[in-house]
């Protein structure tokens, strides 16, 4: 399943390791992050943010919502 920022990135029509380079994070590194297996530190998340013009939010924002939801359904 894609991703949000995989998706971001494909829409930029930008290439994965052009970002990580960018955002200063290694290629292994960023690839986990895209696909989802790893969650960045705050400072990488800024910094990725920032290559692709978007906030936090825009890009991880959804995840935070669907953890709440979540949350909400536990009794």
């Amino acid at each position: 399943m894609e991703t949000k920022l995989e998706r971001i990135i494909k829409e930029l029509g930008l290439k994965k390791g052009f970002v990580a380079e960018k955002a200063g994070i290694s290629r292994s590194a960023f690839s986990l992050i895209v696909t989802g297996k790893s969650v960045p530190t705050v400072q990488a998340a800024l910094r990725i943010a920032k290559v692709l013009n978007k906030s936090v939010e825009d890009i991880w924002g959804h995840l935070v919502e669907e953890e709440d939801n979540a949350s909400n359904h536990q009794d």
